[in-house]
């Protein structure tokens, strides 16, 4: 076991629990001292919850103790992104206007995970609403990289990212409509899950654009997310690490190459990308070349999808208090207001025609379709205020509209020490073939054993 108990991965921390070489408390204890040493610079947190996380932790060691193990869940430490509805403790979204909102309820994913035994160290910082952008004047300071504290971590679940990736939790919840999981699990060099759509509840959880809304795990590792997605599905789920471990020889992966190529990657990006496919291709994948009709419009119309729906949710609070929203928040917002049902009827069937070509490939034998997770390493913070609208994650922005599970995980790192990321997706339903072959990647690259 590890002198840094911060740095176990989740399935390494459930083993030592089940075989009570390690407790509860302990490893509670760590994850705060952790918490208490970075939250002053990495900003991860919005609300801490140590005395119930503690007090959790006492009963969790009592009913290992007495042999009611729950799983292997039981007793790590977690945390929630802020517009998940905790029942009692704070719930912002990072907005002045629910600053000090507490719900008297949980989400149903706050829920499961509690019932899996999970203990949550607090909420994490984000966008506002999913969906502003830091601001020098925000309620709450924004979430600062965990390998160079001078740049951002990725959006909107920065603060998941950040916690996860800094040892300040061993996993942690977040929300992706247009790639709010992956994009945080790109700039923090750790493993982000965007299940199939539908897959997670989102009951409880403030949306953003609901037909595009997701819940999903961001963890240090591929098989400590598949530990986190079972909870997180619920009953009747399949079993998602049932794979791990299966050799990927004969996988067949597609690579858009033609659209990669008219997006603007750093050559560190491009370079590192190449030799991901290179060691997938060592451990028997082979690639395919291919050019699906409708992605040079996806980033377009997901942003529009995301946009008008935001709009609608928002409409009543934005005419009655405007100001309560930040300036990038409120723009957005009011750019959605002004779109027309025909421009979101149009965006609509673009996605409806992209998901019918993707589930044809994925029919025709493809088994998973690989690109960049991100377009260069992570900015300075700086550079984010001065352009927060800037193009970000445009492959991400794929699979909110297809709803096919995508995964996010490091390749790598630049010149300058900033995680570099891949990102995998699959057919509907295919989260275990997904979870055995990005283990299968993470296992021979040995990025995720690398920690800031």
């Amino acid at each position: 076991m590890t002198d840094d108990l911060h740095y176990l991965s989740l399935h390494e921390a459930a083993a030592c629990i089940a075989d009570r070489s390690l407790s509860p408390v302990t490893l509670v204890d760590a994850c705060i001292a952790r918490c208490t040493a970075l939250q002053p610079t990495h900003h991860a947190f919005i609300t801490l919850t140590f005395e119930a996380a503690r007090a959790a932790a006492r009963v969790a060691q009592q009913e290992i103790a007495a042999g009611r193990y729950r799983g292997p869940l039981h007793g790590i430490p977690i945390a929630h992104k802020d517009i998940l509805l905790t029942a009692g403790v704070r719930t912002t979204a990072h907005s002045r206007l629910l600053q000090d909102w507490v719900p008297d309820r949980d989400a149903v994913a706050v829920q499961l995970l509690d019932q899996a035994g999970a203990i949550s160290l607090g909420k994490t910082a984000c966008h506002e609403f999913a969906f502003g952008t830091p601001d020098v004047d925000e309620p709450f300071p924004a979430a600062r990289n965990p390998w160079n504290t001078a740049h951002m971590p990725g959006s909107s679940s920065s603060g998941s990212g950040v916690a996860v990736a800094a040892g300040m939790v061993m996993a942690a919840t977040g929300t992706d409509t247009g790639g709010s999981v992956r994009h945080p699990a790109a700039a923090c060099g750790i493993v982000g899950m965007k299940p199939t759509y539908g897959r997670v509840s989102l009951e409880g959880v403030i949306p953003l654009a609901p037909s595009l809304d997701h819940v999903g795990p961001l963890t240090r590792t591929v098989r400590d997310n598949a530990l986190m997605l079972q909870a997180l599905a619920g009953q009747g789920a399949p079993d998602f690490s049932v794979r791990l471990g299966s050799p990927v020889r004969g996988m067949r992966i597609g690579v858009p190459g033609r659209f990669i190529a008219t997006v603007d990657h750093t050559a560190e990006v491009s370079a590192a990308f190449d030799r991901a496919l290179a060691l997938l291709q060592d451990l028997g994948v082979a690639l395919v070349n291919i050019d699906p009709e409708g992605l040079d419009a996806a980033f377009d119309a997901a942003n529009l999808i995301i946009a008008y729906e935001a709009a609608q949710y928002h409409h009543d609070d934005l005419q009655r208090q405007p100001e309560k929203f930040g300036p990038a928040l409120r723009q957005r917002l009011m750019r959605g207001a002004a779109l027309s049902d025909a421009d979101y009827a149009a965006a609509r069937a673009r996605a409806a025609e992209l998901k019918q070509t993707y589930a044809a490939l994925f029919a025709d034998g493809l088994d998973a379709i690989a690109s960049p997770g991100r377009e260069a390493p992570a900015e300075t913070m700086e550079q984010l205020y001065a352009n927060p609208a800037g193009k970000r994650g445009i492959t991400n922005r794929i699979y909110s509209l297809t709803g096919s599970p995508a995964i996010t995980l490091s390749m790598g790192f630049s010149a300058t020490g900033l995680p570099l990321a891949i990102q995998l997706a699959a057919a509907h339903g295919a989260e275990p073939l997904l979870y055995q072959l990005a283990d299968a990647y993470e296992c021979s690259a040995g990025w995720s054993k690398l920690h800031p």
